[in-house]
């Protein structure tokens, strides 16, 4: 951002695997990212003094783990075996996804109140076309394996947005042990694929948070 394209000082926004990049942003350049928007957070190694809201938080990730964390013990742990499987077979490909995005979307079950048909085989294209979907499984894998390195304090303006149908709704206390939270905000609607399921509200919290926080000229 700063040597190639000339930004000294830069925001950073993401979601899921994007939010642990704006966090390791935030905290290796603070030099240069004057804040970051995230829609996950990462949180402390060894919390201690926990609060009955973060309690019940952590109690909730034990019980997606348990119910719905299949496909990531799958990822971290046997990758290429399922790989070739979902690289050989369209309908595989498609059945994999379609999972996620209906679990995932704050659909009620109800895929098509969220996404359209053609928005999710545009998805599966992308992947069946370029045959990456294997090359995607990688981060959990490595990730397994310590060869990311944990996010242990963001000191940079911080905004947490929580929409009620992510995977994880974690309380502002939660995040603040980790980062510096500045703006936290609890969403009406909107599940994982908040960009795409919500875009107006996202675009909204974005703005507001880079507005109070942008350098002056």
């Amino acid at each position: 951002m700063r040597d190639e394209l000339g930004f000294e000082r830069y925001g950073a926004h993401g979601g899921d695997l994007g939010a642990g990049v704006s966090a390791r942003l935030g905290e290796a350049h603070p030099e240069a990212v004057v804040g970051i928007h995230v829609l996950a957070v990462a949180g402390p190694a060894n919390p201690e003094n926990l609060t009955d809201e973060e309690r019940t938080y952590l109690a909730s990730l034990q019980t997606w783990d348990r119910d719905e964390g299949a496909y990531e013990h799958e990822h971290r742990t046997r990758p290429l075996t399922l790989a070739p499987g979902l690289s050989d077979s369209p309908a595989g490909l498609l059945s994999w996804l379609v999972e996620k995005y209906r679990a995932w979307t704050d659909s009620h079950g109800v895929l098509s109140t969220r996404m359209s048909d053609d928005f999710v085989l545009t998805q599966v294209s992308l992947y069946w076309f370029t045959n990456t979907i294997g090359t995607s499984l990688r981060p959990y894998y490595e990730y397994g394996r310590s060869s990311t390195t944990a996010v242990t304090r963001v000191t940079v303006p911080t905004a947490v947005a929580v929409f009620p149908a992510d995977l994880s709704q974690p309380p502002r206390s939660w995040a603040e042990r980790t980062y510096n939270v500045t703006q936290y905000k609890r969403m009406p609607r909107g599940g994982h694929f908040a960009a795409h399921e919500e875009p107006g509200l996202l675009a909204a919290d974005i703005t507001e948070f880079f507005r109070d926080i942008r350098p002056q000229p």
